[in-house]
């Protein structure tokens, strides 16, 4: 019983580990949706959002209403929503760089020659881009780590991946930990990295840092084994949904491929 028990705890430990920044604490229809049933739906509403054509720039108003819609109903402020889409600047500055290096038809823009299907193409990918980023942001906002660990195993995500999931998340915290350790030690010796004469002592820390993650690593496992892991975790919470909590969550990707169905047809 305390085998199953420490395996169970080691379980809960892998899947919680820190509450991560995009999440956002709160009571709310999207919140109390169990997590399977969200990620198939932001999923579902990324894949018809791709699939919509480029041309029609209505439906991508109708697609960010929809996403707008259920911000509001997760009550996510609109701040917390732009700022985690600065994560998608390096495809900004992608799409910006296209209309000027894309050949074919030109067109003059305040004097500037740029490629017609440069245009479109960049437009493409910010109008795409920018709703899938934040149909992830919402889903992250609304949703824990440990809870789409469960949601994933729910859709029957293979449970080996699941697993590799849950360790990466909760140790990357404690990795993280270890090298700002190593950084004050280095500092507090009067050591501050300038130049490429520094390269080998930080080439040094990193392969010290390797090997105490291995070492860590392989101490958790021996501990684990010890208090019986498998190679199985124990399904410690039900996260099942109902009918009605379905038909709530896929609202969402069935309004979007009603416009984009829409889209295709006009």
């Amino acid at each position: 019983m305390s085998a199953v028990g420490g395996t169970a705890h080691a379980a809960h430990a892998a899947g919680s580990g820190a509450a991560h920044k995009l999440y956002r604490h709160g009571r709310s229809p999207v919140h109390a949706l169990p997590p399977q049933t969200k990620i198939t739906a932001a999923f579902g509403f990324v894949v018809v959002v791709v699939a919509t054509p480029r041309t029609a720039l209505w439906a991508f108003a109708l697609h960010a209403a929809l996403l707008a819609a259920v911000a509001v109903a997760a009550r996510v402020p609109a701040a917390f929503l732009l700022k985690r889409l600065l994560i998608e600047v390096p495809f900004v500055a992608f799409a910006v760089l296209m209309p000027f290096v894309a050949t074919g038809e030109q067109v003059h823009v305040l004097g500037l020659p740029l490629s017609v299907a440069g245009l479109w193409g960049a437009w493409n990918v910010l109008a795409k881009g920018t709703l899938g980023v934040a149909a992830s942001v919402l889903l992250a906002a609304t949703t824990d780590l440990r809870a789409l660990l469960l949601g994933l195993q729910r859709l029957k995500l293979p449970p080996l991946l699941v697993q590799i999931a849950s360790f990466m998340i909760r140790y990357g915290d404690v990795i993280t930990d270890e090298m700002r350790r190593m950084r004050i030690a280095r500092e507090s010796r009067g050591f501050e990295a300038t130049g490429p004469r520094h390269w080998r002592v930080l080439a040094k820390s990193a392969g010290a840092l390797f090997i105490r993650s291995y070492e860590r690593g392989e101490r958790v496992h021996l501990a684990m084994v010890s208090r019986g892991y498998t190679g199985t975790m124990p399904v410690i919470d039900d996260v099942a949904a109902s009918r009605a909590q379905w038909s709530r969550a896929l609202a969402l990707p069935s309004a979007a491929l009603a416009v984009c169905l829409t889209g295709w047809i006009l």
